[in-house]
């Protein structure tokens, strides 16, 4: 049975409820959208506190771009202006209230490729959120099997290794701001090459590089974690580069979760991912990795007190130090939170 067909989202992820271990650590959460698109649940910032006031001690937060509440008018490139004003918006409503997480960043959305008037664009960006603007995802996600996938990445093949792209994202640097993306496990060699040829500018991996597992990678899981493993261990040498570690309970990583009775628990969670954050930990180090719940698109799959659980039991033999960076010190310093 399909969750949907019979019970709310908010219901179906009830069904799982936990204790929440270590309560008192402090997170920030540096991966989360928010949304008001047609034909879609909205998530908006009373969302959001629904899920980080469910009991872990989760005080700060980062917005990263989803193509939420672009202007509908304008030149193209403007158009994402629209979502940094919204999203600044919900931020200053964060502020009102001392007792829910406050949205500290924001990770906007502009093409790095436009050449002339990239610059003036970042700085109308850094001036309509308000002192919170952080940086940019021009994502590299190109899908090459579309019609399997709940969301499919519509980059160009070429997208990181365009010269006019790669200026973009030096220019990033200069500015001190951040460069986020989001690729598939195929795309990883490329990001490497990218991350070599901008050394200045600080890299934020999203979600592992994102291990593919439905349609044609269903049967692959084995060679394509081999490769990943390989491929991980290659990024984490490039010093600009730091990670982002979650987003792995998606559709289509092909856990199958958001199509069961039951929503995952954190025990499942941890038996099934663990692996992927133990390498990339060991990789980059506890100061260069930054545990994220990329909500609500993992909601699909897991509850946030849940997923956090997961998250904490897969670290549960680290210092204290090292939780205290993974869970906040790594996303305050790289975001400047």
């Amino acid at each position: 049975m399909r969750r949907h067909e019979e019970l709310t989202p908010n219901e179906w992820l009830a069904q799982v409820q936990e204790d929440i271990i270590e309560p008192d650590l402090p997170i920030i959460d540096p991966h989360h959208h928010l949304w008001r698109h047609p034909g879609i649940d909205p998530y908006l910032i009373e969302n959001l506190w629904d899920d980080t006031s469910s009991g872990h001690n989760v005080v700060k937060t980062v917005f990263v771009e989803c193509y939420a509440q672009y202007r509908q008018d304008g030149p193209e490139q403007e158009r994402s202006l629209g979502e940094t004003e919204f999203v600044r918006q919900q931020a200053e409503a964060s502020d009102k209230n001392p007792k829910q997480a406050t949205i500290a960043g924001i990770v906007g959305h502009v093409d790095l490729s436009i050449g002339e008037g990239l610059q003036a664009l970042l700085q109308q960006h850094m001036e309509l959120a308000g002192g919170r603007f952080r940086g940019i995802r021009d994502a590299g996600a190109c899908a090459k099997h579309p019609e399997v996938m709940q969301i499919a990445g519509r980059a160009a093949v070429d997208h990181y290794q365009r010269e006019s792209f790669r200026q973009g994202v030096r220019l990033l640097g200069k500015m001190e701001l951040t460069y986020d993306t989001w690729h598939y496990h195929y795309q990883n060699r490329d990001f490497l090459d990218l991350a070599r040829a901008c050394p200045e500018t600080m890299m934020v991996l999203d979600h592992f590089g994102t291990p593919l597992g439905v349609g044609p990678y269903a049967s692959q899981k084995d060679a394509i974690f081999e490769q990943w493993e390989k491929d991980i261990a290659d990024i984490a040498k490039c010093p600009n580069v730091v990670a982002k570690i979650g987003g792995l309970a998606m559709p289509d990583n092909g856990f199958g979760w958001h199509e069961r009775e039951t929503p995952a628990t954190s025990d499942e969670f941890f038996e099934a991912q663990r692996h992927y954050y133990l390498h990339t930990i060991e990789c980059f180090g506890p100061d260069r990795c930054m545990m994220e719940s990329n909500f609500p698109v993992d909601r699909w799959s897991i509850s946030y007190h849940v997923l956090y659980n997961g998250l904490k039991k897969i670290v549960a033999d680290f210092s204290e130090t090292e939780k205290l960076a993974m869970f906040h010190d790594t996303s305050a310093r790289v975001y400047s939170l």
